[in-house]
């Protein structure tokens, strides 16, 4: 018998969400109406959340020792003592250096099965909509493998507004995870990518060495913290830069 192609393209693609092949493990929603399915996880939780810092140069993003771990983590000591000098230029300053909250949900694209099992990052809105939706009787475990609900997922900027939103509808009918069998079902359970190896977590002494090339001007990428943001800039800004960075961090 010669190689069956398609386990291969399968074993490929368990290969690549298990590292090396990092930006594949990442989902993104496309403007338009998509249908996903929350894949459940092992320890019952397949919502999670991490902290991480924007704005500080030109990374695009880390996790906050502190918020994730309870480790000391010198943006959030230094974020702190510039809103506590209680200037508003200060305290807008600071507020783009605090930790930020992103919520990850492992998840399967409907029409694009061949890619995996991804991890799709999105905001506190989104994760409020999921939670209720889990505790709505009408649906309950929603990511069961026979009798979970796929959703439908519609991204993009509604008439009259500036930043995308994400709404979320289930189906009406209960479906199974998978169409082809128990083997093709465990092999996608098998490529959910761990979250512990999603991100890289730094040290509180390499985010230290960051923040001091920062405010020593090492980095001119981003110079809010010391020039302070001007004053008639909106929250909305700020999230539109916390997205951008998110979307960076991601790539």
């Amino acid at each position: 018998m010669g190689i069956d192609l398609e386990k291969i393209k399968q074993r490929k693609v368990l290969l690549d969400s298990r590292g090396g092949g990092n930006s594949n493990q990442f989902w993104r929603p496309q403007d338009g109406d998509q249908s996903i399915r929350i894949v459940a996880t092992a320890d019952g939780d397949p919502f999670k959340d991490y902290y991480f810092h924007y704005n500080l140069g030109k990374n695009p993003g880390f996790l906050c020792p502190k918020k994730n771990y309870g480790d000391a983590c010198p943006v959030c000591e230094y974020a702190s003592s510039l809103y506590n000098q209680g200037t508003e230029d200060a305290q807008k300053a600071a507020k783009t250096l605090f930790a930020r909250q992103r919520f990850f949900s492992p998840v399967l694209v409907r029409g694009e099965e061949a890619e995996g099992v991804r991890v799709w990052g999105y905001g506190k809105m989104a994760y409020e909509a999921l939670i209720n939706l889990v505790l709505n009787p009408e649906y309950g475990d929603i990511t069961d493998a026979e009798e979970g609900t796929d959703l439908v997922l519609n991204y993009g900027k509604p008439p009259g507004t500036q930043f995308p939103q994400t709404k979320l509808q289930p189906r009406r009918r209960s479906s199974p995870l998978c169409q082809d069998g128990p083997d093709k079902c465990a092999e996608l359970m098998e490529s959910i990518p761990g979250f512990d190896d999603l991100f890289d977590r730094k040290t509180t002494e390499e985010i230290g060495t960051l923040l001091d090339a920062f405010l020593e001007g090492g980095d001119e990428e981003n110079t809010e913290v010391t020039q302070y943001k001007k004053s008639d800039e909106s929250s909305s800004d700020e999230s539109s830069s916390v997205d951008k960075a998110f979307n960076e961090l991601l790539s």
